[in-house]
Parts: structure tokens; sequence; C-alpha cells
């Protein structure tokens, strides 16, 4: 019998190449499962990470959840009281000792990733599979916007003023289940069919402009595709009907760029009631035999 735990997850990407484990490179997975191989050192096999969304190199999240399964005896020993614990800290729960631990053992060596929280996960819970929906934001500041250097790693400096009325609108006209061929990077044997449960754009009190897009998974690329189409409308090189033209036509086109990673953060991850944790997982795993999913970005 194993142990699932659920991890809440926030990293600044700008110093990873991405976040599924490489060798020789510095991964979101790699550097937390060294984390987890350090603390699970003596107790047998390294816990492996399961994640909602795979994030692409430079993405950054504040909303990101992964599990692991663990054996409930080696969850104790890596949880039991240590002489000299603070007092005062909520020793009694196994859950916040393993956020307390990793955060030791991660804050030793770089702070850009962080474990927010830890709970046990529900019966039939899956981080990757019984997740409904993937909610993204993407920052922009163009020339009128503040530009702020202490946000620099996570906003895209554009050196034209941009239309956010018409942005919104044609964000719009791309909602529902569609072909996003022309919106993802061309993986073999991959589906390019999605669900853009919402997309719109809006100014922050600065004058940065900040879409939100939310859908039931992104396929590779896509999210700086639809908001590169969109900036394109924006500064007047498409019509607000050219990002829903071009994704009828269903290929990769030169009319809008796709733009950089660092823009982009995953805020959030969706799951059903409890009871529908199990089931949902089944059915997205069963849809996923006949197609192959790539990285998200």
């Amino acid at each position: 019998m194993t142990l699932r735990i659920r991890l809440d997850l926030a990293y600044q990407g700008t110093g990873f190449a991405g976040w599924s484990r490489q060798p020789a490179l510095r991964t979101v997975q790699g550097v937390l499962e060294g984390a987890l191989a350090t603390l699970f050192r003596r107790e047998g096999a390294v816990p492996r990470l399961v994640v909602a969304g795979r994030t692409d190199a430079g993405v950054h999240a504040t909303g990101q959840v992964a599990h692991i399964d663990v054996d409930p005896e080696a969850f104790a020993a890596v949880t039991r009281p240590k002489r000299g614990d603070a007092a005062g800290r909520p020793a009694g729960d196994p859950y916040a000792v393993l956020v307390r631990r990793l955060t030791g053992i991660l804050g030793a060596s770089d702070d850009d990733v962080v474990v927010r929280s830890a709970g046990r996960a529900p019966e039939g819970f899956d981080a990757r599979f019984s997740a409904i929906w993937r909610r993204y934001s993407y920052r922009i500041a163009d020339l009128g916007a503040e530009r702020d250097p202490l946000q620099r790693h996570r906003t895209v400096w554009y050196p034209r003023a941009l239309d956010a009325e018409a942005m919104d609108v044609a964000a719009q006209t791309l909602l529902g289940l569609g072909d996003f061929a022309a919106f993802c990077k061309p993986r073999e044997e991959a589906t390019t069919i999605r669900t853009l449960q919402s997309y719109r754009w809006r100014r922050d009190a600065d004058g940065v402009l900040v879409a939100t897009l939310q859908a039931d998974a992104f396929c590779h690329s896509m999210v700086r595709a639809l908001v590169g189409a969109c900036v394109a409308v924006g500064e007047g090189r498409l019509d607000v009907s050219g990002p829903a033209a071009l994704m009828r036509a269903g290929e990769r086109t030169s009319a809008f760029k796709v733009l950089p990673a660092k823009g982009l953060t995953l805020t959030e991850v969706g799951y059903p009631a409890d009871e529908e944790l199990a089931a949902r997982a089944e059915q997205t795993r069963a849809r996923r035999e006949l197609h192959v999913e790539g990285l998200v970005g």
C-alpha cells in the first residue's frame, strides 16, 4: 500500500530548462526530486513527481500541482519530530513537517522553487489525469504601461502601443472546442483538439496588459501563440476576426509571432469534486491512449 500526497508548488521559470527531468540540465522536476532524494535517502526508493502541467523552459508557476506516492512507513520516518524542532511549530502535522523539511533542503541551494503546501490526496486523485482545466496568465508592458524592473522576469516589454479592447474581442472568437493546430507546435501523433474555456485581456493598475486563458489542456506553445495572435490584432496587423480565420485554416502561419516564455505563468489547476476524481482520471487516460500529449508553453 502506498500513500498519495498532493503538493502545491510555485517557481520562477527563468533558471529552469522546463519542468521535465533532463540529463545535465536544471529543471523543476529535477530540483524537486533531488530534494526528495535527500529527504528519503535512508528510506529506499525516491518518490517521483506526477505533475498537472509540464511547463516549458522559462515558464513560471504560482499554482502548479503534483503528487507523489510514498510508503507510509517511509513517510512517517522522514516527518518524525527531531530533537531541536522549534517550539510552536506544527510538529503533529506530518504534512507541515514535510513542507518545512523540503523547504530547508531547497533553500540551501536556491529559492526559485517553493513547496507551498502538502496534504493527503483524496481517493482517486491524480495531479495530471484528474485535472479538468489549467489557467495561465501572460503579462505584456507596451508603450502605455509602466515598466517595473522588479517585474522584468515575468513581463515582456513590447515597443509599441497595443489596443487592449480589440485584443479582448479577438480572444472571444477563439472560445470553445476546436482544432488549435494553427497555434500549436507540431508534435508527431499529438492531438491539437482542445476546449478553450476562457480567454480575456485587461490592463492592470500600472497599465500592464494581462491575458488570462483557461482550457481543459494546452498543447505545446499554444498559450504563447494565442497571445501572439491577439498582439498582432492589438498592433493592427490582424483584424479582430483574423485569429479565428487562422484557426479555421488549421495551419501554422507567419501572420503572428509566438511570444517569449518569460511572460507566461501557470496560475491554477482545477479539479472536480472528490467523488469524481477517479472517474475523471480514467476518462482522461482513455483519451490519452489515442494521442501523445506534448509540453505546455
